[in-house]
């Protein structure tokens, strides 16, 4: 018995399949007609095995837009003969939700199963999504999210402890190319009823530029196949494929784990003193739409980071990349970005002031908190002078080769060293000049 209409992807009219945009219409319907995930469905793997059993789990599908999320959840259903109910977190709200679930447990007592897909769930905010604990917890349900943000950091977690979570990965263009050309050969749901062929090097390219996007490559190859059809064309050529594309399709988001990757890549790159992929990672975020002011702001940090005192011009030098970035706006101010970035790359690399602050910090907040030693502190009044403040301080400049024999730390930290030059460019004269003042310090003990 079930309690719910049809699967609105399967219950469309032929007229309504016809008029469906390319990507909607060649929708895998069984395992073998799935294109991709291999490491998830081939024989013997977990989702695979999972599907075979007839009884899925709840589960999290996280992967980049267009890799199949949705077409895999309705074959799941399909293939453990489940009603398939799909709601989007953008369009849809809890209440119809809830009354879903509510209808699905009283379908469940009947012998039914219903597998629930919500598209885009992180979308819905913790409250929203601890309503859906009960029913999965009970099984009145089978979830499903799809997700193209990280669940670690969407998902609450009591609903991902009661979900398989499985990775989507962007597909190959093999398998897009595979794909585009099952699309130009059927005639029932692609364009063979057209009788166009392809160029390999148009459906390379069409391929290549979706950057693993299925949909956007389906969207592409339709477009194509329009122009070519308009020019009176048998055949989609490179100059066609080119014309449709228009501008590449670029998976990044800028508030989206794709801008924290990027955003690791390009400073993990000049860290590792490697000035052309710094550049490569600079280049996609400023093509995916990135703020340049928060990347002229990461690149300063690179400088105080990963640079240091090795190379201290580097700060003033970032600095002025990112006022010229301000002064100019993108694109004129991008290169000045860029040639900060360059010059990271190429700087030699010191963490030690990092380090050593890290290391102020960390025993700043385990030791105790100690006063200021007495000679070390002002006294600018008479009662200052009269409890000992400033006793015993002794004027650097008034002192052989400016060092005084007097220490500054607490006396708990007393012979404690944070700050250890390294021997890279200028650090190598600084870490010197701290031996020879290490030397005259301890001459006059």
């Amino acid at each position: 018995m079930n309690l719910f209409d049809a699967d609105p992807g399967r219950s469309q009219t032929p007229d309504a399949r016809r008029t469906a945009p390319l990507a909607e219409r060649m929708r895998p319907r069984t395992l073998d007609e799935y294109v991709g995930q291999q490491h998830l469905l081939a024989p013997g793997k977990p989702l695979r095995i999972q599907i075979e059993q007839g009884d899925p789990a709840s589960m999290i599908f996280w992967g980049p837009p267009g890799v199949g999320k949705t077409s895999l959840a309705r074959i799941v259903a399909h293939a453990t003969q489940a009603s398939f109910l799909e709601y989007s977190a953008v369009l849809s709200g809890m209440k119809e939700i809830r009354e879903v679930m509510a209808r699905s447990e009283d379908a469940a007592r009947l012998g039914s199963r219903t597998l629930l897909f919500i598209d885009e769930i992180h979308r819905f905010n913790k409250a929203q999504q601890d309503a859906f604990l009960p029913w999965v917890e009970r099984g009145a349900i089978r979830l499903i999210g799809a997700t193209t943000e990280n669940p670690s950091f969407e998902v609450i977690s009591a609903l991902l402890s009661r979900c398989r979570v499985y990775v989507l990965e962007p597909l190959s263009e093999d398998d897009q190319l595979a794909l585009l050309r099952r699309a130009l050969a059927d005639e029932a749901r692609g364009l063979g009823a057209l009788g166009l062929s392809a160029d390999d090097d148009a459906l390379t390219l069409l391929a290549g530029f979706s950057s693993g996007d299925c949909r956007a490559a389906y969207n592409a190859l339709e477009v194509a196949a329009q122009l070519a059809t308009a020019a009176g064309k048998r055949r989609i050529d490179g100059e066609t494929a080119r014309e449709a594309l228009q501008q590449r399709v670029l998976r990044y988001d800028k508030t989206g784990e794709e801008h924290y990757n990027l955003i690791s890549a390009l400073h993990k790159s000049v860290r590792n003193s490697d000035p052309d992929a710094a550049l490569y990672w600079l280049g996609r975020m400023f093509a995916g739409g990135e703020d340049p002011m928060y990347l002229a702001r990461r690149i300063v940090r690179m400088a105080i980071e990963d640079i240091g005192l090795a190379a201290p011009e580097a700060l003033n030098l970032t600095l002025s990349a990112r006022q010229a970035m301000e002064f100019l706006g993108s694109p004129e101010g991008d290169l000045a970005l860029a040639e900060a970035v360059v010059y990271l790359a190429l700087a030699p690399k010191s963490n030690a002031v990092y380090t050593a602050y890290g290391a102020v910090r960390g025993d700043i907040e385990s030791t105790r908190q100690e006063p200021v030693p007495l000679h070390l502190r002002n006294a600018p009044t008479r009662l200052m002078k009269e409890l000992d403040y400033g006793k015993g301080y002794r004027y650097a400049h008034d002192e052989p080769d400016k060092v005084a024999d007097m220490d500054c730390l607490p006396p708990s930290l007393l012979g404690r060293r944070y700050y250890e030059p390294t021997q890279e460019g200028r650090e190598k004269q600084l870490a010197q000049r701290l031996e020879e003042l290490r030397r005259l310090r301890s001459g006059k003990r």
